[in-house]
């Protein structure tokens, strides 16, 4: 029993991981429907993991499970991405808030100051995809300074829809020249040890991050791809 438990684990987490990645590339595209047994036989698998993995998904706002009809991959909505940022922008500020307010030394900030750099690299290489992974990574380093784990678990919770919705818009967002320099200054005012700085200017950051992108998902219709 407890082989078969731990082999119904495994296929669960591959379902899971599978299926994410599915649906953030697009292969699984926004609005569609799929019966738990066709999933099942694309990865070559029971119906009973891929239950399972949808129900997690599903937490996460990637999908909906139906009676009786499958599972439907979610759109991105421009009206959950602004109660997503809304949330974002409060958690994030008080993390840079209280990472500010910790001390941390150079060696422990080395993380974000490299993604910083990652994130410079990548905009004069013009390379969207690098920028967006050393974005995302900075955003992470950001919530696990602020040293709430309530916090970094909200936060994860909502990070597959932030994921899709910036996939979608990454390419015809402007050149992300203006949030490096936010970021920099973050990150001075959190190694500085001023939190106000930290927190506010975050705050700023966030607010114009969520005008821009529910704009272009407006503009471009994209809330229903």
């Amino acid at each position: 029993m407890k082989d078969q438990d731990a082999k119904t684990l495994s296929n669960t987490q591959r379902a899971v991981r599978d299926l994410r990645q599915m649906i953030l590339s697009g292969e699984l595209a926004a609005g569609t429907d799929h019966l738990e047994s066709e999933l099942a036989e694309t990865l070559g698998m029971s119906r009973t993991p891929i239950r399972e993995a949808a129900l997690m998904l599903e937490s996460k706002g990637l999908l909906e499970m139906r009676p009786r009809k499958g599972v439907r991959i979610l759109p991105v909505s421009s009206d959950d991405m602004r109660e997503i940022y809304d949330i974002l922008t409060e958690l994030e500020s008080l993390a840079a808030q209280r990472a500010a307010e910790a001390g941390y030394s150079e060696d422990e900030l080395a993380v974000l100051a490299g993604s910083i750099a990652k994130m410079d690299q990548a905009i004069e290489a013009e390379d969207l995809e690098a920028w967006a992974e050393a974005d995302e990574l900075f955003h992470q380093e950001l919530v696990r300074l602020g040293g709430n784990k309530r916090v970094e678990a909200i936060v994860a919770m909502m990070s597959d829809q932030v994921r899709r919705a910036r996939a979608t818009t990454l390419f015809i967002r402007p050149l992300p020249v203006k949030s490096n320099e936010d970021h920099r200054v973050v990150f001075q005012a959190i190694s500085e040890s001023r939190p106000d700085v930290a927190r506010e200017r975050h705050r700023e950051h966030r607010l114009q991050a969520q005008a821009m992108l529910c704009g272009i998902l407006e503009k471009h219709r994209l809330t229903s791809l």
